[in-house]
Parts: structure tokens; C-alpha cells; sequence
């Protein structure tokens, strides 16, 4: 399965996102506001450079099966920013997908990253300095986070036959590449 495949593949790239990010302060409770603003700003990066070329890429199949309406997250990130007081910023770097399969390794990277997401949320609501902060991203499927997750992986699992698993690796290592080297 293509999903177990991405897993452990990219466990180096996922371990060194979660350092650049001091995730370990979010479940001590020593995650700062600052902290906060920068994981959003990181991740908007991510997104503004990303998920138009990530659906455009993606062929009308699975615009239904993945439900990719609901799966848009930049204008919530915006969202964030703007709460933040941080700015909107234009395309300034190169990232590009060079097929279907290099955009669902991709999308895998930010589907993962609104499961986590989900945690630190919930995790930081309960954190003193964050009472005002709104979670538009990283909450954006509430309580369907779960089945939105499990949904992505099946779909894949299906969709993606064992030829293409190195082109869906080749997407998810790109778009990590670009978030650990964005700042």
C-alpha cells in the first residue's frame, strides 16, 4: 500500500518538520505564540506555493473521490495569518509537480499535516496564551479529521498501483524539501 510506502519513507523528513517546529513544546505547554506564528507562516508558505498546481494536477477522478472542494486550505490559512497580524505574501519560489503522482505524494504531506494539525490544536486551545488564537487550518475538518484522513489513504491505496509508488514519494520529498528550506 502506497500509504504505508509514503510512511515510512518520509519518517526522516516528518521527525525533521516536527523539530523545525519545537512540536515537543506544544505537549509540554512551553509553545509560544511566536512559535505558533511561525509553524502557521511556514505552512501558509506550503500551501500558497502548492495547492493550485497539487489540484490542478490531479485529474477529475479524483476530484470526486477526494472530495478536493473540501480539501482546500489556503484561504484558511490566510485566515490565520490575518489574526496573526502576518502578511499575505506573493509566489517567490519554484515548485513544481511533474505529474498526478508527484501531486498526490504532495497532497499526502498536507493531508498529514491537518491530522497533526488537529492534535496541536486541540492541544494548544488548553495552552495559556492561546485562548484568542483561532485554528482555521489546522481545524479545518473538526471532527471529521479522522474520515477525512482515512478517506485520503484509501483512495490512494486503490488509485495508486505499486509502478508509480517512487513518482508519489518523489512529490511528498519535494513538498517537505520546501517546507524544511522555505524560511
Amino acid at each position: 500500500m502506497v500509504s504505508e510506502y509514503l510512511k515510512q519513507n518520509t519518517a526522516s523528513y516528518h521527525d525533521a518538520a516536527e523539530k523545525l517546529f519545537n512540536s515537543e513544546k506544544i505537549f509540554n505547554k512551553t509553545f509560544t505564540l511566536e512559535d505558533y506564528k511561525k509553524i502557521i507562516h511556514t505552512n501558509y508558505l506550503m500551501l500558497l506555493h502548492s495547492e493550485d498546481k497539487i489540484f490542478n494536477s490531479l485529474s477529475d477522478k479524483y476530484s470526486q473521490k477526494l472530495q478536493l472542494n473540501e480539501r482546500k486550505k489556503l484561504s484558511l490559512i490566510e485566515k490565520d495569518l490575518k489574526s496573526l497580524s502576518l502578511t499575505n505574501q506573493e509566489v517567490s519560489h519554484d515548485l513544481e509537480f511533474n505529474n498526478e503522482h508527484e501531486a498526490l505524494g504532495a497532497m499526502y504531506v498536507i493531508e498529514g499535516s491537518t491530522l497533526g494539525g488537529n492534535v496541536i490544536a486541540k492541544q494548544l486551545s488548553k495552552t495559556e496564551g492561546f485562548d484568542e488564537v483561532t485554528f482555521n487550518f489546522f481545524g479545518c475538518y473538526q471532527e471529521n479529521t479522522g474520515p477525512m484522513w482515512k478517506n485520503f489513504k484509501e483512495v490512494l491505496d486503490t488509485e495508486v498501483h505499486e509502478e508509480n509508488y517512487n513518482e508519489v514519494l518523489s512529490g511528498a520529498k519535494k513538498l517537505y524539501s520546501f517546507l524544511l528550506n522555505v524560511n
